[in-house]
């Protein structure tokens, strides 16, 4: 018996590929029934990072601002890519926006909570794509991507960087 894809983790960099990567995503969900779950995650400050905003943001109102409006940030990113991308689509595909089940934000370590959160929800499938910076780095993947693939238990689609055609295509701005 073939496996079935019923949930499908979609991990977002914000990146044009990511976006690019969605597609693939969307189109996955749309031949399987699938329901889609958007991840992404703003990495944690460094702890060097935060004592510099702990030296140099003195204020613990100012401070706190500062670290939620980089969820905010994202949070809102991401829904201009989403906009964008369903505004795009052919009118028979809109529909597909249904099967999204959930849409997560968190601040944390992208490959470990990648792999917490496709374990936790019991995910058939993980769908990213390159981060931007891989092509000359990491031999075309990124080091999330890396991880993840190195760790996960389920099927992992990594989409590459598309070429310059294709990303005229993708761009989401």
């Amino acid at each position: 018996m073939l496996p079935e894809v019923k949930k499908i983790l979609y991990c977002t960099d914000l990146s044009k590929n990511a976006s690019f990567a969605f597609k693939y995503a969307a189109y996955l969900a749309k031949v399987t029934g699938a329901e889609i779950h958007i991840l992404h995650i703003v990495e944690k400050l460094s702890s060097d990072a935060y004592f510099a905003l702990q030296t140099y943001v003195q204020n613990d109102k100012s401070r706190d601002d500062f670290l939620h409006h980089r969820i905010e940030h994202a949070r809102k990113r991401l829904e201009e890519r989403q906009d964008y991308f369903w505004n795009v689509l052919a009118p028979q595909d809109k529909a597909l926006r249904s099967q999204i089940a959930s849409i997560d934000i968190v601040e944390s370590e992208p490959a470990e909570t990648i792999l917490k959160k496709s374990r936790k929800m019991e995910c058939d499938l993980i769908v990213m794509g390159t981060h931007e910076k891989g092509r000359i780095m990491h031999t075309f993947l990124g080091s999330v991507a890396k991880s993840v693939l190195r760790h996960s238990r389920i099927p992992t689609l990594i989409v590459p960087l598309p070429d310059k055609e294709e990303a005229g295509l993708a761009a989401v701005e």
